[in-house]
This record gives C-alpha cells, structure tokens and sequence, in this order.
C-alpha cells in the first residue's frame, strides 16, 4: 500500500500538473471506485470546478475546489493517480477520468484514477459535509510531515500504550501516514526492537524514535517514495520511486545488515504482519 511518501509525491505531482485547471468534463468506468457516494454524485460534484489546492493528510489526498468542495482520494493497495497527455491509450482498471483544460502552453491533459484491486475511493464532498461523509479523516492520528510531530507529543502517544512499538507505528489513528515499509525502516533507524513496550520509551529512547520518524519520512519523499517488485505504485508521471534502494532493512530477510555489517536481517509475521528487523542493531 502507498505510504505516507508515496502519497506525498503523488500530492507534489497533482500541485505541479493540475493546480488551477478545470475538471471540463468526468469519466467513470467503475462503481466501486465511487462506491461511497455512486457515480452521478461523483460527475456532478467534478465537471467544471477548478482545483484550487493539494493537500494530503496522512495516505488521504485532498484536492480543494473552488466550488466549495473537495475531491479526496485514497489509493489503498493499487491506486495511482496520473496526469497525461489527452488521448493517451488508458491501461486496464482506469475508473475515473477527469478532462482537465488546457496548461499554459495550451496542451491538454486527463487525470486518472488507476486501480487493479479496487479497493481504492474517489470521494467529493463539501466542506461542511466532511464529518458526515469522510468522518475518518477527523480520527487520524497527528501526520509527521504535515503537522510536524515531537518528543511531547510522542510521548502523550505513548502513554499507557501496550502491546508492541511495531503495532503503535501502524494505527493511523496515534500516528498518520507510516505502514509497514517505513515503520520497519523507521524502527532499524531508532535502533528499536518491533516488541517493544510503548509506554516504558524514556525521554533519550522518543527523542530518537521522533528523529529517526522525520529522517525516514523526510529522505523518502525527497526520492519519490518506494517502488517494490510487487506493487503499483508510481508517482504522477509514471515514474518509479528509488527509497527502495536505500532499504536497510525491508524485504531484505537473509541479507547482512547494511548498518553493522556483521548480522543477516531477520523477518518475522507479527500480528500478521512481515516485520524485517537487524538482532544486532535494535534492542
């Protein structure tokens, strides 16, 4: 699933290429897509606004329209999001197409909404209506990059939490936009077991978690997020991402560790999930 990373470039990509332009006109290929308000919704809610702004909360784009509303998407497991050229042959799976007018230099372009398994939304709304139809986005937890996030706050976070530090990481509900990637990544950074109690981190111990979560976060972005073997994601362009090259740690089970050179990661399914950790550097 894209990552906070990954969702920011695409946001990047949206601010550079469709900021300012007209939807003129909207496609809709399939209802699961739209399955939270249906297609009509969608169309009627899209043709002939402006997207004035991009925005990202978490793994959630948003996209301000001058018509009052917003245009939200999340890409959940497969979605990407592309701006091409009008007219370009659309690859399977391509559910939403919006018509955007012409750029500066007078060249048109569509904005797709891709996505294979479907499990992705194309959500319009007004603002005043965001409680009622998107009452998620009110329930995430703090997002690093977009709220900025310190040892205080990590440490009201924190407080009282059990269970695992891995599992913490993950609830977008304390914390918005890591999954599994960078949460394993961010951990190795910390020099932090996955297991560890939440609650018993001293004041040293968050400082470093913090640090390592905006270093993580931060680098990621600055390289296009991460394109793995077994995953859809490219930014708006259709270009890969190149974190994935700088990994220490994930989907690297067996390999030596890249940071102390002397142990071979370990991988392990917690709470159904692949953790990917180095014996050696995290306690």
């Amino acid at each position: 699933m894209p990552e906070l990373p990954e969702v920011e470039t695409v946001r990047r990509g949206i601010e550079r290429r469709a900021v300012g332009r007209v939807v003129e006109r909207v496609e809709v290929f399939r209802e699961r897509t739209v399955r939270r308000q249906g297609r009509e919704a969608i169309i009627d809610g899209l043709s002939g606004v402006c997207i004035t702004a991009a925005r990202r909360r978490g793994k959630y784009l948003l996209c301000d329209l001058d018509s009052g509303g917003v245009l939200m998407m999340h890409l959940r497991m497969s979605g990407r999001v592309l701006v091409v050229d009008a007219g370009t042959t659309r690859p399977p799976h391509t559910h939403v197409v919006m018509h955007l007018s012409p750029d500066a230099s007078g060249a048109r372009h569509e904005m797709w909404f891709v996505d294979p398994r479907t499990f992705g939304e194309v959500v319009v709304f007004d603002r005043d209506a965001e409680a009622m139809v998107a009452p998620e986005l009110a329930r995430l937890g703090p997002d690093p990059i977009v709220d900025g996030l310190d040892e205080p706050q990590l440490a009201e976070i924190l407080r009282g939490r059990r269970g695992n530090l891995k599992a913490l990481l993950l609830d977008q509900h304390r914390i918005a936009g890591i999954g599994n990637i960078y949460a394993d990544e961010i951990l190795h950074r910390a020099r932090l077991r996955h297991n560890r109690l939440p609650s018993r981190l001293d004041a040293p111990t968050r400082r470093r978690l913090v640090a390592a979560i905006h270093h993580v976060l931060r680098d990621a972005v600055e390289k296009g997020g991460s394109t793995l073997n077994d995953t859809q994601y490219v930014g708006i362009d259709g270009d890969p991402g190149w974190f994935q090259t700088e990994h220490r740690v994930y989907d690297r089970a067996g390999e030596r560790c890249i940071t102390c050179r002397k142990a071979r990661i370990v991988r392990r399914m917690v709470a159904g999930r692949s953790t990917c950790f180095c014996p050696r550097c995290q306690h």
